[in-house]
């Protein structure tokens, strides 16, 4: 079993989607060790309590920089002896000492078929919806994949689901679409492929194995 936490920040939508999936055993193999928020009171938390899976608060509030905050969470990762973090909802940076001791086991997902409006700045999937409105593109989509160890986050794709743009989508719909059709599946596929050990480095690539 792969021993794992989510991150979390707010109300923990995609949170329960992984939830809803450990329920039906459709992600053989993950267990759901832990849930560590970045604010306290968030009703993820209370997502959490209510499956009973531990809930943590490493407070980003209470720290004075990414690294002190990165540092306290990596902490709490290795007392627990987690094996892979799934960022689900969660806005806070993570600093080099957490993405480069967990290289290869910190899975995110966002709301683009990357590389497309990935900037050395870092990704907004607010602007990411709207400049994909306002550009009048025909497809996007969700990327999950590996958080590398730049200040972006950025990492090798572990898979991608597109979704059509369609006529007269406002940013509320196009995001809803795009999180119940993408990158929920996006990644729940990428933390099964995990599970399964099918997964493997090579430089920027991520390498899927056949099934056996």
């Amino acid at each position: 079993m792969t021993k794992t936490a989510v991150l979390v920040s707010g109300g923990g939508a995609t949170l329960q989607a992984l939830l809803d999936l450990c329920y039906f055993e459709e992600l053989p193999g993950l267990q759901l060790a832990a849930v560590i928020s970045s604010a306290p009171g968030v009703y993820a938390l209370e997502r959490a309590e209510n499956a009973r899976i531990p809930g943590y608060v490493v407070e980003r509030a209470l720290f004075p920089n990414k690294a002190s905050f990165s540092n306290a969470l990596l902490g709490m990762l290795r007392d627990m002896d987690i094996d892979l973090a799934v960022c689900a909802g969660f806005t806070e940076k993570l600093g080099y000492g957490l993405l480069h001791a967990y290289r290869g086991r910190v899975i995110n997902v966002q709301p683009a078929l990357f590389p497309a409006f990935c900037t050395e700045e870092g990704f907004d999937p607010v602007y990411a919806v709207e400049e994909t409105l306002r550009r009048g593109l025909r497809l996007t989509g969700a990327t999950a994949y590996f958080m590398g160890e730049e200040d972006t986050g950025f990492g090798p794709v572990i898979a991608q689901r597109a979704v059509e743009v369609l006529p007269g989508d406002t940013a509320a719909a196009l995001s809803d679409r795009i999180m119940r059709q993408a990158e929920w599946p996006a990644l729940a596929e990428a933390v099964g492929l995990y599970c399964a050990g099918r997964l493997q480095l090579q430089g920027e690539r991520v390498i899927i194995a056949p099934e056996p």
